[in-house]
């Protein structure tokens, strides 16, 4: 019961990166506001992103289970909101707050598979953990399509409702609180000051810094304007502030000797790379095929399947020959 519902979670949080993707034209003729189209989803990515690093440090911190039901809450409430937004201003700053708990659910899922799993068989789950959060990616745009083609935009986030209030549930009663080894034995206070404030801050600027100063660029500002430059400039800043700060950090949020493990280097970079190109589809196609081509929302969200299918068909197999023959290199 605790996988069901962590899985849920997961792919209701994967869903929204992408039930929204087909169905954003319909909502800009709504609300207006296309300059300001790529802010629905660089919000949402944005806190999400900056989020993961820290929710997981923390949970390591001060246990698991709060830390996925408060995700869950944050997740269900950001989505009413943001189903009842009137203007567009109002709607990235709600895909904003329901990125805070998209970023909490995703660290934990993954997390709570290892605290639950024994290595030997782990790669068979986080297996079909990944294909739960490709399914969504399959499901999302046509199921965005199909919704704003029959009923309202608004749906898109009154959908999360139902399902994320009985995964809620799930975890409050089912999910054991002392499910995880905690990093240390201190609480309250004590914990807390163990907590490494510096890097997290630093690590959620760089990435706010970033994604604002590729979001800018070419939209509000020419590369190199003075906006973008700075930003860009500052991202780098801070990266360097937070390697070094993770370097002397006696309980960092990124232990620096796990990224120089190549074969978690390498997995970073590919998860990167492909994750780039994935999400750059899933966002622009549907505006494409909808506002060039002249096709329905749902001919758009059809229009990406065979791409995210292939993902979750491979996500899935992968974790099995993994867990079969443990050779992940």
């Amino acid at each position: 019961m605790v996988l069901i519902s962590m899985m849920l979670t997961l792919f209701l949080a994967a869903l929204d990166q992408t039930i929204v993707d087909t169905a954003m034209p319909k909502i800009i003729a709504d609300l207006q506001g296309f300059d300001r189209y790529t802010w629905v989803f660089t919000a949402y990515l944005l806190t999400s992103t900056a989020m993961i690093p820290i929710a997981a440090r923390l949970s390591d911190q001060f246990g698991r289970k709060a830390f996925t039901v408060g995700g869950v809450i944050i997740f269900l409430l950001s989505s009413a909101l943001a189903g009842t937004a009137q203007t567009m201003n109002q709607l990235i700053i709600f895909r904003g707050l329901q990125g805070l708990g998209s970023g909490i659910i995703q660290a934990l899922v993954f997390t709570l598979v290892a605290d639950i799993f024994p290595p030997k068989v782990r790669p068979r789950w986080q297996g079909l953990t990944s294909g739960t959060f490709a399914l969504a990616s399959v499901v999302g745009p046509t199921l965005g399509g199909v919704i704003v083609d029959h009923v309202t935009w608004r749906w898109v986030f009154y959908a999360n409702l139902p399902l994320s209030l009985l995964a809620l549930l799930i975890l409050v009663f089912m999910l054991p609180s002392n499910i995880s080894v905690r990093g240390t034995q201190l609480t309250g206070w004590a914990a807390l000051r163990r907590v490494d404030a510096l890097g997290a801050l630093t690590a959620a600027g760089a990435t706010a810094c970033l994604l604002v100063g590729l979001t800018w660029e070419g939209q509000s500002y020419a590369w190199n304007s003075v906006q973008v430059l700075s930003l860009l400039g500052a991202a780098a800043g801070l990266v360097l502030i937070f390697l070094v700060r993770e370097h002397k950090a006696s309980e960092p949020i990124l232990p620096l000797g796990i990224v120089r493990n190549r074969v978690v280097a390498s997995g970073a970079l590919l998860a990167l790379t492909t994750n780039m190109a994935l999400l750059a589809l899933l966002v622009y196609l549907p505006l494409f095929i909808q506002g060039v081509l002249g096709y329905t929302a749902t001919s758009s969200g059809l229009t990406v399947t065979p791409l995210t299918i292939a993902v979750v068909i491979s996500a899935v197999i992968g974790g099995q020959l993994v867990a079969r023959f443990g050779r992940y290199q």
